[in-house]
């Protein structure tokens, strides 16, 4: 018995060990395969976590946290989401660190969470994804990653009332993250950073929280920080009243519940291979680099996937929501309520701005004013006798809305907008949010559409390479011309370098664009454009050498890094890893510390500008690519600038962190100076070559200290120098408020010097009566003009708008362009400010004295007088008594217009805002006078 008990015991230890054995086996077998296993799921998940390429070497810290909370989960594999049911039944989903999502995916996303699905998530969310995407999760999120901070900051309670839930201890200390942006609706921000201003540290919803740092990585944050902020989440979402837990499980979502990740597939990417990977295709060019030693020693990383320029980019902008949500019953606080009021009168102004514009207009070419006055106490609602014969046509009419005249949709507004208070305060949040949308979309179809309202204005538009290849042949491209001089389009940026190739046949790059056969769309353009009084543009990709999206168009390689760096691999730069292209982006780039690229590029600008009679050049990718520092993605290291930031530190940039303060920002500094100096030099360069030669950059309007340290870009200090003429930010956004968010610090920036500021405007899903919206803002603010990107997004709706509004009158010479002839320009529309104020005058309810009318005609009169003289004869006396006169006029224009700031404080900003247009103009046109003198 004993004997048998014996061998009992001992078969147990056998059995033990062997079990023992085949879990260690299983551990090599995990670590060799890069599986990492998970908790498993022996009680009902109620968290699905998301796995993806740019959390994986998080992997082990993140579950390692995961773990000691305790809490069971189900693992997502990112690359595998293709629909909302994909993202899982579980009532919570935690997204950490995860900074590229398709379109498909984000809007799987919105799906999912509008079945009930509650988002925790971390880190820079969605930051390297599309503009689409970046939009869609702002509004599924409460906000947006701003930037990182550069040192370790204390998190601590907002002072404001902060989320009863969010009053927990262990939830504050010392992290390392970045600032979140909340939106102005619906979001609370319960943890802020205890630096300048208190910024967002967290922000929350209904329906999400966000954490603005590296959620899993001991770099970012202690784990206790960590599980504190994820446990009392998951707590508030699982336990909250209706209508947040109005559900256990999140219908049509999947059931399935892996526990396990397998990592993606590690390739070992060499210097010798250029980083590149895969074999070329049957019309790829044989690409093998030249062995070189200019990257950093590369660690494994996974291929780098080019995304798919045919993913359902227009399901994503359509599904986008605003802020003002049709259906949410969520609360709205004062502070809410006020923005919503607010942009309510903004967009009521812009409305009367633009009818006072069509009204002072039709007057001054012959239409006799209506002794008939109406009631209402804005300035715009006197009409010409003959346009009541002749109906302004309204945005209305092409929506086939029901007939309602501007002064009743008006009223109408005004009452919506005068209850929104009460709604509020009787909790009413859903209908409150409802009639404001119904306001919007009133006011919207007020907007004047069939009678013209610009003044001389900088009106450009993008004529991206896809335009160009799909017109074919000069006559193709003579129709698009056609279209847009039509339109009243006086300036076209004609993209001319793309992707490392030219669009004409060059004597110094490499390479034709292989999408053109058989003829030369500059040479074509630049006399299409001359022939109908435009000018053109060169629009060139500066420091971006290739594109894996026109590699996949052309068949080759995904990862051919262009002609250029093809054929001279030592002028390419590389990040951090040893990439040309980051992780996640799909260009690379050249080293602007190379000064073999520098002469290339300037070689190449010099025979665009001197071989074709071009108006302009426009640089893009006027930059290194987007980075994070604070992630450890950092860009910048080829060859020379390693040789050159070494030789003037003595240190390898490679070798240093941004945890060494002083030396990290003497590598910034080093980046940002071969941008700087670069711009610099072409300014001086193509001038002695083309004196007359506008020179325009195209730049993201990021904040300064982000944008220098994410991209090292300092356009400030290019516009203050005077190397560029035209400043133009990508302030791309699909409404109106946003748009003016992005545009305002830059449109009131006092750093730009005497550079003129163009705002662009992407009309990818935006709707026609939107574009016209943003347009009237702009023509509301003091900037001289926008640009549209792009051509081929111009559609025939907007065809039509533009033709009627701002099109080309055949009956008087060409207007002049304000960065061509500003002072002209000046003049001209302050003479277009003259008819309104005459109008104003001549309609007026408020009974002006006459000796206080005559006052203020004596005065603008003699502005006028000055600016004439000016754009008839410019000389630096003219230019004196015009500027001193525009003063005197400014410091007196309020309290000649007091009445009117009380009745309609709008139109007087309006007003203001068109005096400082005109000394700008006159301020860049005293440079230019100076550059050229005349």
């Amino acid at each position: 018995m004993k004997h048998q008990e014996n061998r009992k015991d001992i078969n147990l230890k056998i059995k033990k060990a062997r079990r023992l054995f085949i879990l260690s086996c299983e551990i090599v077998v995990f670590n060799f395969l890069s599986i990492l296993p998970v908790t498993a799921a022996t009680e009902e998940p109620v968290l699905s976590v998301v796995y993806g390429q740019e959390n994986a070497n998080q992997w082990r810290g993140i579950s390692d946290r995961l773990q000691t909370i305790g809490m069971k989960y189900c693992v997502i594999s990112l690359s595998d989401v293709k629909s909302g049911a994909d993202w899982g039944d579980r009532r919570v989903l935690f997204l950490p660190n995860v900074e590229t999502l398709t379109p498909t995916q984000a809007i799987a996303l919105e799906d999912w969470m509008s079945r009930g699905g509650r988002l925790i998530a971390s880190g820079p969310v969605g930051s390297l994804s599309s503009p689409g995407v970046r939009q869609l999760l702002r509004s599924l999120l409460g906000g947006y990653w701003g930037f990182s901070l550069s040192d370790t900051e204390q998190i601590q309670a907002a002072k404001t009332k902060i989320p009863e839930w969010t009053n927990q201890t262990g939830l504050f200390g010392k992290v390392r993250g970045g600032v979140v942006i909340p939106n102005d609706m619906g979001t609370e921000s319960p943890a802020v950073w205890n630096s300048k201003d208190n910024p967002a540290a967290v922000v929350t919803t209904e329906r999400s929280t966000f954490l603005g740092w590296r959620w899993g990585t001991d770099t970012a944050s202690a784990a206790e920080l960590d599980n504190a902020w994820l446990k009392t989440t998951i707590n508030h979402y699982l336990t909250a009243l209706a209508p947040s837990n109005r559900t256990k499980k999140i219908a049509g979502g999947s059931q399935s519940c892996s526990t396990t990740v397998a990592a993606a597939p590690l390739v070992q990417v060499s210097r010798e291979s250029g980083g590149q990977r895969g074999s070329s295709s049957p019309l790829s060019p044989s690409f093998t680099p030249p062995k070189t030693a200019t990257a950093p020693i590369p660690r494994p990383l996974p291929i780098v996937k080019p995304p798919n320029s045919q993913e359902a980019i227009d399901q994503l902008e359509q599904a986008v929501r605003l802020d003002v949500a049709p259906n949410s019953n969520e609360p709205i606080d004062k502070n809410q309520a006020i923005a919503l009021q607010q942009e309510l009168e903004n967009l009521i102004g812009r409305v009367e701005s633009a009818h006072l514009a069509v009204l002072a207009n039709a007057a001054n070419v012959g239409d006799a004013i209506s002794e008939e006055k109406q009631s209402s106490r804005h300035l715009n609602t006197y009409t010409p006798q003959s346009l009541k014969e002749q109906p302004t046509q309204l945005a209305s009419t092409k929506l086939g809305a029901l007939a309602m005249s501007n002064e009743q949709a008006l009223a109408q507004v005004r009452v919506i907008a005068k209850n929104l208070p009460q709604l509020i305060a009787q909790k009413n949040y859903a209908l409150a949010r409802q009639q404001w949308l119904v306001a919007k979309t009133t006011l919207w179809q007020q907007f004047p559409i069939d009678r013209r309202l610009a003044q001389p204005e900088i009106r450009a538009v993008w004529l991206d390479r896809g335009t160009i290849v799909r017109a074919g042949s000069k006559a193709g491209l003579a129709q698009i011309f056609d279209r847009l001089a039509q339109a009243g389009i006086n300036t076209v940026f004609f993209e001319t370098v793309n992707a490392g190739y030219t669009i004409y046949p060059s004597q110094v790059a490499k390479e034709q664009n292989p999408l053109i056969r058989g003829w030369n769309p500059l040479e074509e353009a630049v006399k299409l454009a001359h022939e109908r009084d435009m000018e053109l543009h060169a629009w060139v990709w500066t420091f971006a050498a290739g594109n894996q999206r026109h590699n996949e168009i052309l068949n080759l390689n995904p990862n051919y890094p262009g002609p250029v760096l093809a054929a001279h691999p030592d002028w390419a730069n590389y990040d951090n890893l040893g990439n040309m292209i980051p992780v996640g982006q799909t260009k690379p780039f050249f080293d602007p510390a190379n000064p073999e690229v520098r002469q290339y590029l300037l070689k190449l600008y010099e025979e665009i500008v001197t071989k074709y009679n071009v108006d302009g050049l426009q640089l893009d990718y006027i930059r290194y690519p987007f980075q994070d520092p604070s992630a450890g993605r950092t860009y910048g290291y080829g060859k020379a600038a390693r040789a050159q930031f070494q030789k003037l530190t003595g240190v390898d940039p490679v070798n240093i962190s941004p945890s060494q303060a002083d030396l990290w920002q003497k590598w910034t500094t080093f980046r940002t100076e071969q941008v700087d100096s670069f711009v610099a030099q072409v300014s001086q360069q193509l001038r002695q070559k083309q004196p007359n030669l506008i020179l325009s950059v195209a730049v993201f309007p990021l904040p300064e200290i982000e944008r220098i340290q994410k991209i090292q870009q300092n356009w400030e200090t290019w516009a203050r120098r005077g190397d560029v003429d035209l400043i133009v930010p990508m302030t791309y956004a699909l409404d109106t408020s946003r748009f003016q968010r992005l545009a305002q610090p830059w449109i009131a920036s006092k750093q730009l010097g005497a550079t003129l500021l163009v705002p662009g405007i992407r009309l990818l899903s935006l709707p026609t009566i939107g574009a016209f919206d943003q347009l009237q803002l702009v023509r509301d603010l003091p900037v001289s003009g926008y640009a549209l990107f792009a051509a081929e997004n111009f559609s025939n709706d907007l065809q039509k708008l533009f033709s009627s509004t701002q099109g080309r009158i055949q009956s008087t010479a060409s207007e002049p362009i304000p960065h061509r002839q500003p002072f002209q320009t000046a003049a001209i529309r302050y003479t277009a400010l003259q008819r309104e104020w005459k109008f104003v005058f001549q309609n007026d309810q408020l009974q002006r004295s006459a000796e206080k009318i005559s006052d203020f005609n004596n005065q603008a009169e003699v502005l006028r007088s000055a600016l004439n003289q000016l754009a008839a004869s410019p000389s630096a006396n003219k230019l004196l008594v015009a500027r001193a006169s525009l003063t005197r006029f400014q410091s007196q224009f309020r309290v000649l217009m007091s009445q009117e700031l009380k009745s309609n404080s709008y139109q007087v900003k309006v007003w203001e805002n068109r005096l400082v247009t005109i000394e700008r103009l006159l301020r860049y046109g005293e440079r230019r006078v100076q550059l050229h003198p005349l």
